[in-house]
């Protein structure tokens, strides 16, 4: 078995638990806290076990610590996958979206999330679900569209909700006039 890593010398225990008090942040108090113990001269495993954490999880503590101080023992936000779409893909997207199709090049007369799927692998060659196009909401789909109908004088109108009948006029499932 190893030797223990040294924690840092310009610390104590009364600090880190100075440093714990101010602190907001729960995980970094509990942390900060074991460090404390272990600033006592107490073993790593007192630590551990105050902490309700194994001895492998105590070093990696110490190894934050020992490297940015208190401030490496907040939770670190993970940064999660990558982006699949450049931003000059992200871009030519949102040109194609604003600009609508042409029925003659793309064979559609709207944008709907599929078309636009095809065209990223046909033009790209990337590969995204319908469901995670980026930054396309319905009402940009269909942007282009008022604005072509209201070019030529048509007038778009909002769908609306079909109104509920009162329940003494509802008739109950397959009771319809035959």
């Amino acid at each position: 078995m190893g030797t223990a890593l040294p924690l840092r010398k310009d610390f104590y225990a009364a600090r880190l638990r100075d440093l714990a008090h101010r602190s907001r942040d729960g995980a970094q108090n509990r942390r900060l806290l074991a460090l404390a113990v272990i600033y006592d001269g107490h073993r790593r495993s007192d630590a551990a076990r105050f902490a309700g954490v194994g001895l492998q999880i105590i070093r990696d503590w110490v190894l934050r610590f020992n490297a940015e101080g208190s401030d490496g023992l907040k939770d670190r936000k993970a940064a999660g996958p990558a982006r699949k779409l450049s931003e000059e893909q992200r871009a030519a997207l949102a040109m194609i979206v604003e600009s609508g199709p042409d029925p003659a090049l793309h064979g559609v007369v709207r944008w709907r999330r599929c078309d636009l799927a095809a065209w990223l692998k046909e033009q790209f060659d990337v590969s995204l679900r319908v469901l995670h196009i980026p930054d396309v909401t319905p009402e940009q789909l269909q942007s282009f569209a008022r604005r072509r109908g209201a070019e030529m004088g048509f007038r778009m109108r909002r769908w609306t909700r079909w109104p509920r009948s009162s329940p003494g006029r509802r008739r109950p499932c397959g009771s319809g006039s035959a």
